[in-house]
């Protein structure tokens, strides 16, 4: 049986009404965001979002985001290893360098915030090369996709969008489960409840506060009261709350009602809670949104940001500048160079002394690191120790006249030591003999410790370490 060929078109097409969850899609007209929160909530206006930035938390936990980021280091790779590939490497590190990347970056990632962002690459030349002059970031409200998955800018006088020339914009979406939806998913979507409970139980706390707060001042007046005396008790009322004194008509009476309801605890918890989902939503964790440490944890306060996210923040943004404007670049100035790409290290430096602690292990099951691992591992200004090792020092093991000597001397010590053993132990040997219990003797050692004879024992042991040492140097002269 003949193989078929492959499928080379696209099938699923979200064109000509073949999207059924969507329905017909105009290649000339603006596509809708799928996004529930902001059709519903926003009328499909990004500003729903904007607001939320005004929130605290949401503010500094996604800014750690950002600066995870961006304080990383960038590089720039070849695509290849031929001359040309190295050289447009070269050339792309040079325009990266020179545009301000770390402030482009910090702008577009806040496409993981909204879903998508669109950045105007502004194209210049030098001499033979098509140069990037710089990167300018748009809001992303005035851009949308056609039924094409074309981008489009909106304009007061073409509501469908003008359509935007080819290679003229770095966009990029994230945060949505299928590629059918060009605007993507961004953080606002799942942020949006927490900061509107939040802000409804900070509006409720305010109430509260004003409410119960002081008490609330009660006027009575008589049934004779004329309209002029009864507003004179209210201005009365109102002044309880300023002034330190007031003057009523006579016949009336002002009372004070104390609030029967005190505490808080309700609407602190609940502001605790939202501001612990937001970090939860941005950070993948709620153990440090509120650290000053420089990393995303809650381990040992491991980071403010955890390591895979702010890892695929980076690499979503460095893969969609490599397939864009690093790939123009490429192509424009070095036609069949494979394009070059640039990546951010994000990954930890390892422990240094872990690294040790593990090659000497691995050491002593008889492997050694080559030259070009040690530089690697622990940087440049090694080199390999050529001299020869230190001569072994020399034991007299088999010499068994050094052997009997020092068995001599050990006999020597031993008797010479048992009279000054004797009476160091002859006060703990009346004490046992004449304690009445374990506890009294116990507490008569203690007392005679510090009375102890050591004198004589200290003697001896003084005159054996001397006739030691005497020993050892004859011993080193006759082997000279």
């Amino acid at each position: 049986m003949a193989t078929k060929a492959p499928v080379k078109h696209e099938v699923a097409t979200t064109q000509d009404g073949r999207d059924i969850t969507r329905g017909f899609a105009d290649p000339l007209q603006l596509m809708t965001p799928t996004d529930s929160v902001l059709r519903t909530r926003g009328g499909g206006d990004l500003r729903i979002y904007e607001e939320l930035l005004r929130d605290d938390q949401v503010k500094t936990t996604f800014q750690q985001r950002q600066l995870a980021v961006i304080a990383a280091d960038w590089g720039v790779d070849p695509g290849g290893s031929s001359a040309m590939d190295v050289a447009a490497a070269d050339f792309a590190r040079e325009q990266i360098n020179s545009v301000g990347f770390d402030k482009a970056t910090s702008n577009m990632l806040y496409g993981v915030y909204y879903g998508y962002a669109v950045g105007e690459c502004m194209w210049g030349r030098d001499g033979r090369h098509v140069t990037l002059d710089s990167i300018r970031v748009r809001n992303r409200r005035r851009f949308g996709f056609d039924g094409a998955g074309r981008l489009r800018m909106r304009t007061t006088s073409n509501a469908n969008g003008e359509l935007m020339p080819e290679r003229k914009f770095w966009a990029f979406s994230t945060g949505a489960d299928h590629d059918d939806e060009p605007y993507g998913m961004g953080l606002g979507h799942w942020l949006y409840w927490p900061v509107f409970f939040k802000r409804n139980g900070l509006r409720l706390w305010l109430i509260f506060l004003d409410k119960f707060g002081q008490p609330t001042a009660k006027g009575t007046f008589p049934g004779s009261a004329s309209p002029a005396e009864k507003q004179k008790l209210l201005s009365a009322l109102q002044a309880i709350h300023s002034d330190s004194g007031v003057a009523i008509p006579e016949g009336m009476q002002i009372e004070l009602i104390e609030a029967a309801r005190s505490g808080t605890a309700d609407y602190t918890q609940l502001y605790d809670r939202m501001d612990r989902a937001i970090a939860k939503v941005v950070l993948g964790h709620t153990g440090s949104s509120e650290s000053s440490a420089g990393r995303l944890g809650g381990e040992d306060m491991a980071s403010e940001v955890r390591d895979d996210i702010t890892k695929a923040d980076a690499d979503v943004l460095c893969e969609s500048f490599n397939r864009g404007p690093l790939r123009w670049l490429t192509e424009w100035n070095y036609p069949g160079a494979k394009p070059p790409r640039v990546w951010r290290k994000m990954e930890q430096p390892e422990d240094l002394n872990r690294i040790a602690e593990r090659d000497e292990r691995v050491a002593r099951l008889g492997y050694r690191p080559t030259l070009k691992y040690v530089q690697t591992t622990y940087g440049d200004g090694w080199e390999v120790d050529n001299r020869p090792p230190p001569a072994p020092l020399g034991f007299a093991e088999g010499d068994e006249s050094v052997r009997v000597r020092s068995d001599l001397l050990a006999d020597r010590l031993e008797r010479e030591a048992v009279p000054a053993m004797d009476a160091l132990m002859e006060p703990v040997r009346r004490l046992v003999a004449s304690a009445k219990s374990m506890q009294e003797i116990r507490d008569g050692l203690f007392s005679l410790y510090a009375e102890m004879p050591t004198e004589d024992l200290a003697l001896v042991m003084q005159q054996a370490i001397a006739a030691a040492e005497l020993a050892g140097r004859a011993d080193v002269d006759e082997g000279d």
